[in-house]
């Protein structure tokens, strides 16, 4: 898939958030400086700033990436699915155990809404809310649970011999009232 956010930068902007998420994925989000950054692509620190405004702008344009990514996934598992709630939590999980750093580059921290590429939240938002019948609380009650299981998986917080599996389909049977 063609990345909207990408395609409204630069060619250099572009080639500097592609070697971020580099960075970002190999390292992590406090690896994640102009200095590395500049290092990688062998140029100065100052010159990522006449392509990206600062590293909040460089921020928002991972995630915006991350969001449209969460958009086309999401979307192909509530398309070949008659349990879309299901689909879309397995989906996220997926998504966060495959890029772990870009996840919580994503998640935990503030938002800068006004930083992202406009619709990219929404648009990842729209399978769940539509799989919802568009009840927003639910929706996000939802998300809050497959965020806080996601995040105690990837920081390894539950008990060895766990079974995640078991756990999540018992969450989701939650949602439907039938666990």
């Amino acid at each position: 898939m063609a990345s909207y956010a990408l395609s409204r930068l630069t060619p250099r902007a572009r080639e500097i958030v592609q070697t971020a998420r580099q960075l970002l994925e190999r390292e992590g989000p406090d690896a994640l400086s102009m200095r590395r950054l500049a290092a990688q692509l062998g140029i100065r620190a100052s010159s990522i700033y006449e392509h990206l405004r600062d590293k909040q702008a460089l921020e928002a344009a991972l995630i915006s990436v991350g969001f449209e990514e969460q958009t086309e996934l999401f979307e192909q598992a509530v398309h070949r699915s008659d349990a879309p709630i299901a689909a879309l939590t397995a989906a996220y999980r997926d998504f966060a155990r495959r890029q772990p750093n870009l996840y919580r580059l994503m998640t935990e921290r503030p938002l800068r809404r006004d930083l992202l590429t406009p619709g990219a939240e929404e648009a990842a938002a729209k399978p769940l809310l539509d799989a919802t019948g568009g009840d927003r609380e639910r929706a996000r009650a939802i998300w809050a649970f497959a965020h806080g299981m996601v995040i105690l998986e990837l920081n390894q917080r539950f008990p060895p011999g766990a079974d995640l599996d078991t756990t999540w389909r018992k969450g989701i049977d939650a949602f439907h009232g039938t666990g």
